[in-house]
């Protein structure tokens, strides 16, 4: 009996400290307070001072006139009723056909803005290219081509080709590449290593690692790429002819040149109808799909 009592003290003991133990252990450490050193201090006060001077300086480029700030809302209200009604009957004659302008240089820029994009996307991977050189390479081009704006890609087409829509659809193409291929290739930098070193063990050659190693890993991200790209170039192909590079956005420019408001307000609803039904088959195909 002293036995079993000295073996019951013993455990509740042991059963009191682990519980002790517990309790301290989630009670919250007391953060103790310091103060800031004279060096933090100031370096805090040189961000503050530069971040309110870039502030300052950005507004003074700007040049904002207050006149014109406290006169907008009565611009707007005057544009809007110029706007009311739509010219609806503008639509058949040369709205419809520039929105199939926009829809076909979007489409056919992203379907060749994919093979090109594709290459670079694996150069780019460290663990697909073990070449460092040709990996900065390959992610130079892909810098390059998404920090080029799509009008400025524009631009340059519509000098070389002219206007009209092959400069818009090579706008879009050259500018996809680099969104495409950086983020496929850290799709590829993703993926599980397991298949690739199986086969590579096997003796497989390196067009069958890619094919059935790397690639069945990436095609749900391939698709959503593709998809989400497809999207953006549809709205970036309404502009493009602000630029003469084809599209809708010529007939919206010839519009507001000539002061035809009531059209401008059906280009824009037709635009904004043509984004809403984007936006729904892209949503739609990747929930199927992906």
């Amino acid at each position: 009996s002293c036995l079993s009592d000295w073996s019951s003290d013993v455990c509740s003991s042991d059963l009191e400290e682990s519980v002790s133990r517990m309790s301290a252990a989630a009670e919250p450490v007391a953060r103790e307070w310091q103060r800031y050193s004279c060096g933090e201090r100031i370096a805090r006060f040189v961000v503050y001072l530069t971040l309110v001077a870039a502030v300052v300086l950005s507004v003074r480029s700007v040049e904002v006139i207050p006149e014109f700030i406290l006169d907008a809302p009565e611009q707007v209200a005057d544009l809007l009723k110029r706007m009311w009604p739509p010219d609806a009957a503008s639509y058949p004659q040369e709205i419809h056909q520039a929105l199939l302008d926009s829809m076909h240089i979007a489409t056919v820029g992203t379907v060749l803005g994919v093979p090109m994009a594709l290459p670079f996307g694996f150069l780019a991977a460290r663990n697909v290219t073990p070449w460092p050189w040709l990996n900065w390479m390959a992610r130079l081009v892909l810098i390059a081509t998404r920090s080029v704006n799509t009008l400025v890609f524009a631009l340059f087409f519509v000098a070389v080709f002219g206007p009209g829509a092959l400069a818009g659809t090579l706008a879009i193409a050259f500018h996809s590449i680099g969104f495409i291929g950086r983020l496929f290739s850290e799709a590829l930098e993703n993926t599980s290593p397991g298949p690739i070193e199986a086969l590579r063990a096997a003796g497989a050659p390196g067009v069958s690692v890619i094919s059935f190693g790397y690639w069945p890993q990436v095609v749900p991200a391939f698709w959503s790429l593709v998809l989400f790209r497809w999207d953006i170039n549809v709205r970036e192909s309404i502009v493009l002819g602000l630029v003469g590079a084809g599209g809708v956005g010529m007939v919206l420019d010839n519009a507001m040149n000539l002061f035809l408001w009531g059209r401008v307000a059906m280009v824009l609803i037709a635009i904004l109808g043509v984004v809403v039904l984007a936006e729904i088959a892209v949503t739609y195909i990747r929930k199927r799909i992906i």
